[in-house]
């Protein structure tokens, strides 16, 4: 498959759409990143990069907290919106209607509405170019009980996590696995008992043809077998051989009078019919005489 080179470009993607909160419940803000991540697991550093001109820039470089936001799928409208317009002259809460709540470490508020909120304190902030990254360090995560399963874990598929991918919003896909499944070993599973039915169907045509089918687990994999099976029908009685007159199979006198003792005999006569002959020569089979 060939590829095509292209310049050096933002084409790290799906990421989140964060709302990305900040100042505090009396005068909150909120704004759309999606150049956010993780840069330690312990302890556990987070960072976002936002543009010196933003309003959200000048209010984390203030008060060293900001509360990281993942919006659902049903919050693209909301997501977009305060993407596109200034906190500096808008309040985007009234806007959106989004609800602005008390975060547990930080001043900065969590957004209600948000299935999952992270609060940080800024560490470090670093400035790239067109973008200043701003190093922080997570300090309470904060997860929405009803998307929570019974195992105690956030359950991403029943939040509808939102996901941006140049330029454009997405739904997140079903989980098909899980870190590791390519090397786990498979659970082996208890030996069934070994089952065994048998259905024997008549065959349409020749009642003396049966077939057998025989059904079992052998190693964990089901075999099933089929063979016809021939059996002729027994006789009226007690069975072929039973009696006091037969004798190994061989019928008497007496078994053969009673076999033929109800059958009709047949006789026939024949008389030929003679030919006439006929007044122009040819020849006529005539009528038998009676």
């Amino acid at each position: 498959m060939a590829k095509q080179t292209w310049k050096p470009g933002t084409m790290l993607s799906p990421l989140p759409p964060a709302l990305i909160s900040s100042g505090d419940t009396e005068h909150p803000n909120v704004m759309t990143a999606a150049w956010t991540g993780i840069i330690c697991s312990d302890p556990v550093i987070t960072y976002v990069s936002l543009r010196p001109s933003r309003y959200t820039h000048e209010l984390i470089s203030a008060n060293k907290e900001f509360v990281i936001n993942l919006p659902t799928w049903k919050m693209a409208e909301a997501v977009d919106m305060v993407g596109v317009k200034s906190g500096r002259d808008t309040d985007k809460f009234a806007l959106t209607g989004l609800t602005a709540e008390a975060a547990t470490q930080v001043k900065a508020p969590q957004i209600a509405e948000c299935p999952v909120s992270i609060e940080c304190k800024v560490l470090e902030i670093r400035p790239f170019g067109t973008h200043d990254m701003f190093l922080a360090e997570v300090l309470a995560v904060n997860v929405d009980e009803q998307y929570i399963d019974e195992t105690g874990a956030l359950d991403l598929e029943k939040a509808g996590l939102l996901a941006y991918a140049h330029g454009f919003y997405y739904t997140l896909g079903r989980k098909i696995g899980k870190f590791g499944f390519s090397v786990e070993k498979k659970k082996k599973q208890p030996a069934a008992a070994p089952a065994v039915s048998t259905l024997i169907k008549a065959d349409k045509k020749f009642a003396k043809v049966r077939t057998v089918e025989e059904t079992f687990v052998e190693n964990g994999v089901e075999v099933i077998t089929r063979k016809p099976k021939f059996k002729k029908p027994e006789r009226k009685g007690e069975g072929r051989f039973a009696g006091n007159n037969r004798s190994l199979g061989k019928r008497s006198a007496g078994d053969k009078a009673k076999k033929f003792a109800d059958k009709r005999t047949k006789t026939t006569s024949y008389e030929g019919k003679p030919y006439q002959k006929r007044a122009d020569g040819s020849f006529k089979r005539g009528l038998r005489n009676r």
